[in-house]
């Protein structure tokens, strides 16, 4: 019997049939859906008369579009009521159970999942964003799907996909003080580019990524997609149980042991072949801030753009129209570049630990005069349990604004616009021209690098403030 990869043993278990020379008809455990993606694919139901095949297994939220101050009165871009309304009937209408703007479980679809228990080991799930990746980190495969396929999904609870090749990612080894998941993400993304693994789906391994919390693990799997994979998983271990058991939707007493009993069998093989696996070492990895447009374009925070000589010579064109972009020049330090503008939130950024983390640092602090910051959390929940543990009240001493839940300046879809020329350390996961807005300058970091920009009021090693002494 051949050894088999984790990914392998979720997919397989799940191929409906296999279409020789062609896609596997895949099932899937759970359908997310958000106000973006969506109408186009019930448009498409309506046209052929047919409903939700399982709207039991389809969870609605609102999120991309959504304003994260005055949540409570209408919404004033037309588009995007028109889009949360339009939302909000087709669930009524096709029995789907929708987590909308009056909602206490309302929030991103990729926190609001795992938060709620619904994201659990061993399942398939899809979504019409590309960020579902982030619910791999419960050891299942989930990916982003497109607006046909959403209306696929909706129609048959199937999907047809091509069976990607399986990477693995292993890091070894202790995390410095101040270094933190999206250090290692940013780091990765550095080293391998963000085509390194298109076509495969990536399995993160090794003692740094065991030793992660389950939020961190989140922010991991979520830019899985950013290197151009399919999607990134982790193999469950009692880290994943222990944050599942108690949530809302997650199976209770025995059901929840035999569940476990089942997760405890999702792992690789020890003999399981991988296409294509890399190892580094947790020690090499410091903060790392992005200087271009791209997020595999990242830096160590001590080092420097790099050289026009050191890029690859095909490369030149789009390095020194990036650079351009940003106002910056080869071999210029990042580290005390003034920045106007700190976002602290998106699906990569936006739980209670990153919340956490950013008060940690800025407690008893006040943000630099020249600096807009402003934190939005991931979901309502996140939201309600800062405030229960008195997080706004240190945000708003420090001089940070804590706004309500959404997607908010990660992308441009939104009020939360950056101005354009102005530089933002953003921890969310893409820093493409014009991402947070036309003309805005994004520079990707952890949610300690931003908030210690912040109080700085320009890019800064938060080791610094962590009094990490380095050899």
């Amino acid at each position: 019997m051949s050894q088999k990869t984790l990914f392998d043993k979720i997919w397989d278990a799940h191929v409906v049939k296999s279409i020789e020379g062609g896609p596997d008809v895949l099932y899937i455990d759970c359908h997310f859906i958000h106000e973006v993606t969506s109408p186009q694919a019930f448009a498409g139901l309506d046209r052929r008369g047919i409903t939700v095949a399982r709207p039991k297994q389809t969870v609605a939220t609102a999120d991309h579009n959504v304003p994260t101050l005055n949540q409570h009165l209408p919404i004033k871009d037309m588009l995007s009521r028109f889009q949360v309304d339009t939302l909000t009937e087709n669930c009524q209408k096709h029995g789907v159970e929708l987590y909308g703007l009056d909602h206490p479980y309302q929030g991103i679809v990729h926190v609001i999942g795992p938060e709620l228990g619904v994201t659990q080991p061993g399942m398939t799930i899809v979504c019409g964003d590309s960020h579902t990746s982030t619910h791999g980190a419960f050891g299942n495969i989930a990916f982003g799907i497109g607006t046909s396929e959403v209306e696929m999904v909706l129609a048959t609870q199937c999907i047809m996909q091509g069976k990607p090749k399986r990477m693995r990612i292993n890091i070894e080894g202790e995390l410095e003080k101040g270094v933190v998941s999206k250090d290692i993400v940013l780091y990765v993304l550095s080293k391998i580019t963000t085509s390194g693994a298109t076509g495969h789906f990536i399995e993160f391994a090794g003692s740094a990524i065991r030793s992660l919390s389950m939020e961190a693990r989140m922010t991991i799997c979520n830019m899985s997609i950013e290197m151009g994979a399919r999607g990134g998983l982790i193999a469950p271990d009692q880290t994943t149980f222990d944050y599942i058991q108690g949530r809302e939707f997650a199976p209770q007493g025995a059901e929840f042991d035999t569940a476990v009993e089942r997760w405890k069998k999702l792992y690789s093989d020890e003999d399981a072949v991988f296409d294509k696996e890399y190892i580094f070492d947790a020690a090499d990895i410091e903060p790392m801030v992005t200087y271009g447009t791209n997020p595999g374009m990242g830096i160590k925070i001590t080092e420097n753009v790099p050289s026009l000589q050191s890029v690859e010579p095909e490369s030149h064109v789009s390095f020194k129209k990036s650079l351009a972009y940003m106002d910056l020049q080869p071999e210029e330090s990042l580290l005390d570049k003034e920045v106007n503008y700190v976002f602290i939130g998106s699906c990569t950024n936006s739980r209670i630990e990153d919340l956490r983390m950013v008060a940690d640092i800025v407690r008893g602090q006040k943000k630099a005069d020249n600096v807009h910051a402003f934190i939005v959390p991931g979901s309502k929940q996140v939201e309600k349990q800062a405030k229960e543990e008195g997080l706004d009240v240190i945000f708003e001493a420090a001089g940070f604004e804590l706004r309500q839940a959404g997607c908010s300046a990660c992308l441009g879809m939104n009020d939360d616009k950056i101005p354009k020329g102005e530089y933002c350390v953003s921890t969310s996961n893409r820093n493409f021209e014009g991402r947070q807005g036309p003309g805005a300058r994004t520079i990707l970091a952890s949610p300690l690098t931003a908030a210690a920009t912040a109080i700085r009021g320009k890019i800064t090693d938060v080791r610094e403030l962590l009094g990490v002494v380095r050899g």
